[in-house]
């Protein structure tokens, strides 16, 4: 695996394949006391413990320096160790980084080599004398960035890296002249099989962005509809979220049932946009799998349940009504739909007489906090014709504030009858998935329990806690680096775009506390992990809060970031002091 090994880490006190016997106390944080530290000590520790081991990196003032003037990134590294007085009350920092530094992973590269070249095909550069890349290997060897390891996942796994001399771990298959080493039995293994489905081919983009793709049987259906829609607009999509496609291996490593991919914009996919496209990719290890579509017009929505009907492998396709950001909001999508009930039935009937497999619905219990609507809309969605409903137990003015509403949920349940009902909201142990489950709810959907605790499948199905140690946790890290490589490449575009996916999970694992060291079982969703030290130095840096300590544990296993880098997590709650 690419970057240093693990740094040594104690063996843990028990074995994580037995549950950790439950140990009594009434704390509010639920850690014992011999654990819990102050800020000052817990950064003081993981300070010494680096200049010990001589691993203190010297950090771009840049990247500082910039994260500091958005003041979203918790504590830097020069007053970690400073005494404070903390005000007694703290407003918790709610919403998203909106004004977050977007550094695109190609950034990194100045200069880098034409496609045509590391294809193979040099001689029919794609740009022709427009081409500002460069065509000589020797001049882009010259300035490339040094190699971030010794072996190469791609070459290990598949025989052959596709991205040659341009992978960051190029000299495990470069050979005399740059010449890209494959090994020809391993590869063999590998020919006819598709490992990824759902890609947009370039005939189909051509088709969408020409607008000659064929929509007839929606035209047929809008036709009886009665008033015409807006001309849509393109809509920006939300930054992407960590639900993607090597962390939903992750997850179906560790058991999950069913996975489905990140939102999608219907009028994006409409116009053949390669990074929307790249949220319906399916790998082969996702046997039940989905896709989440996201609109306010049934004009565009009805287009695209025809159009990815005829064009991907799905087993259902789902309808976000449960998104509560501005940016969908306003536009009349996500949970605005649940209050514009014309709109949201015709989105149903035409989606559910385009597809050929279910048409599901995930919704909130409504818009404002105290007025709860789902138990009203939930028998119209099954009379239109949805085959599933989940519902997530807060409103949209709630977001993630307070508890989910399972006895809410229940009732939905009830009234949802024959057709089934999903529940969804803080569930973060085996507990408290058998007590959503005694609810009536036909199943559960979990996802802030999911990236926290992945392994949290696995305690579900087996009935137990499960204290995995340090080293354990950090191998998750490492396969989830290896499948981003895979996914994304490992040129330096592709390194820096799993890092920034890394990055972005590191800012949730952060809020698990291992259950060997919890005063009380189980640890409760919404409940802020205090400061506390770890029974090894990896779990204290896990539990690190910090920015910097995230960026060093990407760096353990991706190597040194580039100069001048910023990263700042997508949900401010993330990161705070």
């Amino acid at each position: 695996m690419p970057g240093p090994a693990v740094p040594p880490a104690a063996p843990s006190p028990r074995s994580p394949c037995h549950p950790a016997p439950p140990v009594t106390g009434l704390t509010r944080v639920g850690c014992p006391h011999r654990f819990l530290a102050s800020k000052e000590q817990f950064h003081a520790y993981l300070r010494e413990k680096e200049e010990k081991d001589g691993s203190c990196q010297s950090e771009p003032p840049a990247k500082r320096v910039k994260s500091e003037e958005l003041g979203q990134d918790g504590e830097n590294r020069e007053d970690a160790g400073a005494v404070e007085k903390e005000p007694a009350e703290r407003k918790r920092a709610r919403g998203q980084n909106k004004s977050r530094p977007c550094m695109k992973p190609n950034h990194y590269e100045q200069s880098r080599l034409c496609p045509s070249v590391t294809q193979g095909c040099a001689e029919k550069c794609y740009f022709g004398p427009r081409c500002r890349f460069l065509h000589d290997v020797g001049e882009y060897m010259a300035v490339k960035p040094p190699d971030l390891g010794r072996s190469c996942v791609l070459f290990e796994t598949f025989g052959k890296c596709i991205y040659g001399v341009t992978c960051r771990f190029a000299q495990a298959h470069l050979g005399d002249g740059y010449q890209n080493i494959i090994n020809t039995e391993l590869a063999k293994q590998w020919e006819g099989k598709l490992l990824v489905r759902n890609n947009l081919s370039k005939d189909l983009q051509h088709q969408l962005r020409k607008r000659k793709f064929s929509f007839k049987k929606a035209d047929e259906y809008l036709r009886g509809l009665q008033g015409e829609d807006p001309k849509p607009d393109t809509l920006q999509s939300p930054s992407p979220t960590c639900g993607n496609l090597p962390f939903r291996r992750i997850c179906k490593r560790f058991g999950a049932d069913i996975t489905c991919g990140e939102m999608a914009v219907c009028t994006n996919l409409l116009q053949g946009q390669s990074s929307e496209w790249a949220l319906l990719k399916r790998h082969h290890s996702e046997d039940i799998f989905g896709v989440q579509l996201e609109g306010a017009f049934p004009n565009t929505m009805t287009k695209c349940a025809e159009l990815l009907n005829q064009t991907i492998e799905v087993d259902f396709v789902d309808i976000n009504v449960g998104c509560p950001i501005d940016l969908v909001y306003k536009k009349g999508g996500g949970c605005a739909l649940m209050t514009r009930s014309n709109k949201f039935e015709q989105i149903v009937r035409g989606m559910n007489l385009m597809l050929d497999v279910p048409l599901t619905v995930k919704i909130r219990t409504g818009v404002q906090e105290k007025i709860n609507v789902a138990h009203k809309i939930i028998p119209k969605i099954r009379e239109w014709g949805a085959s599933m409903v989940t519902l997530h137990g807060r409103s949209r003015e709630q977001r993630y504030t307070r508890g989910a509403d399972w006895d809410y949920i229940a009732e939905c349940a009830k009234i949802a009858s024959p057709m089934p009902l999903f529940g969804n909201g803080d569930i973060l142990s085996y507990e408290d998935a058998n007590r959503a489950m005694q609810m009536g709810v036909s199943g559960i959907m979990i996802a802030r329990g999911a990236l926290i605790k992945p392994w949290l499948f696995t305690e579900i199905k087996e009935q137990r806690h499960w204290d995995i140690s340090s080293s354990e946790r950090f191998y998750i890290l490492k396969d989830f680096t290896n499948y981003g490589l895979e996914h994304w490449g490992s040129d330096t575009q592709g390194v820096e775009k799993t890092r920034k996916f890394l990055l972005e999970w590191l800012s949730f694992l952060c809020r698990y506390i291992p259950v060997g060291i919890l005063e009380h079982l189980p640890q409760k969703i919404n409940e802020r992990p205090p400061y506390y030290m770890g029974r090894d130095y990896l779990e204290t840096l896990m539990a690190s809060q910090n920015v910097d300590d995230w960026i060093k544990i990407s760096e353990l296993l991706l190597g040194p970031v580039p100069t001048n880098f910023t990263f700042l997590p997508k949900h401010r709650a993330n990161s705070y002091r």
